[in-house]
């Protein structure tokens, strides 16, 4: 690995803290108690690196990039992350839906779309997951079905669930099984949709975390045109292995407490001889554990951008990353309440040690090692894919998906 920069990096590099040093905030956005002040915010911080050429950096300039490398957003992130800038509601659709758009759609629709989304003006989620499939994203029961009056048109009835910034979204691109007749990955076509269409309906769902981030979508009748489907009827399995792919890196770091946070709780906290916590021989054994854990993490990162840097497709780092952040996130949050004693239980951001961000922690935790793919998804994936061990037994690899059993 080669921790430095090259010539071209650091002047890249020196290029963007320039930039940011001039436009990013200085301090974090406020909220008007309903997401509003942080929206306004965020969109207004989007258009600013949009017209500087920032917001998606290896996008073609066809399409509102800079036609960059994967290494210059690297290092435009890490750089962007010194500064109180705020939520970023535009990654499930820069990062996952546009990317699938901009592969499938007619031009029309990739010219229409890919502006207002990079500016930050439109936003996208991801309709997939649903409540009898879980992680099988390939088991999808909404159906599309041709309107019979011959206009060649789609009408998509039934339910998605974990559904990320479905409340603020504009459009969205959904999985549906249009032939019920053809194996469960065999049968599936994607659609773009309209999320303010009559017939979506969007419930939010609340989470202990005291958030309502994710979203029931339900679909009654809504009408699409057959331009707005991505890839050949039948053909959505392989249109949304590439938004998949996508999400897998978007997610593979995990946010919130880490690390870094609980040493230095672990330093200012007493323990039960009154002395820092951080003295404490059982706590130190852990300690041990989670650094070498931490040192992994960032030296898996410091691959992946090796890689970039020399312009090779990282490996499996990312599945790798997101099992061991989002469970380490999890034991650092609940080991942290633990040593906090009674003001572990203050849920309070002005009252509870370093703003709360343990006990968020605990709480948001378990849902970060479901979303992009369970723990158990991605040890199959790494199994499978790069250790060549065996696969499951697919008893179900060729049955016709409406003959696949339900229920008991």
């Amino acid at each position: 690995m080669d921790f430095n920069d090259s010539p071209e990096e650091a002047a890249y590099r020196a290029q963007v803290r320039t930039w940011l040093e001039a436009n990013a905030p200085r301090r974090a956005s406020t909220d008007d108690g309903e997401g509003g002040g942080s929206m306004a915010a965020s969109k207004a911080w989007q258009a600013s690196k949009a017209a500087a050429g920032y917001a998606c950096i290896t996008w073609p300039p066809a399409w509102g990039g800079q036609g960059g490398n994967p290494i210059q957003n690297v290092i435009f992130a890490a750089e962007e992350a010194k500064y109180p800038i705020p939520p970023n509601p535009f990654q499930i659709g820069l990062g996952m839906c546009v990317p699938t758009l901009m592969n499938f759609a007619d031009e029309a629709t990739k010219a229409r779309f890919s502006g207002p989304a990079i500016r930050g003006e439109e936003i996208w989620c991801q309709l997939f997951s649903e409540p009898s499939g879980g992680s099988d994203v390939a088991a999808a029961r909404t159906k599309a079905v041709r309107a019979d009056d011959g206009s060649g048109d789609w009408l998509i009835s039934g339910q998605k669930v974990w559904t990320t910034g479905a409340q603020f979204s504009d459009y969205g691109i959904v999985i549906c099984r249009t032939n019920p007749d053809a194996p469960k990955h065999k049968g599936l076509t994607m659609f773009w949709i309209d999320m303010h269409d009559p017939g979506v309906e969007v419930k939010p769902i609340h989470q202990m975390s005291g958030g309502s981030g994710f979203n029931e979508v339900f679909f009654e009748g809504v009408r699409v045109k057959d331009s707005q489907r991505l890839g050949a009827v039948d053909d959505g399995w392989k249109v949304s292995l590439v938004t998949l792919m996508n999400e897998r890196l978007a997610v593979g770091g995990a946010s919130g407490a880490g690390w870094a946070e609980f040493m230095e709780a672990a330093r200012n906290v007493a323990g039960f001889d009154g002395a820092p916590a951080i003295k404490d021989q059982a706590l130190r054994e852990k300690l041990a554990d989670w650094y070498v854990q931490a040192e992994g993490l960032k030296h898996t990162r410091n691959r992946t951008m090796t890689a970039l840097s020399r312009g090779q497709t990282p490996g499996p780092e990312s599945s790798i990353g997101k099992i061991v952040s989002a469970v380490q996130m999890q034991e650092l949050g609940n080991e942290a309440l633990e040593m906090l004693d009674q003001f572990g239980i203050i849920d309070d951001p002005d009252l509870a040690p370093l703003k709360g961000a343990f006990q968020s922690s605990v709480m948001f935790a378990p849902g970060l090692r479901i979303a992009g793919g369970t723990d158990e998804i991605l040890k199959n994936i790494i199994a499978e894919r790069v250790l060549g061990l065996p696969g499951d037994i697919r008893v179900d690899k060729d049955v016709a998906f409406k003959d696949m059993p339900t229920g008991r």
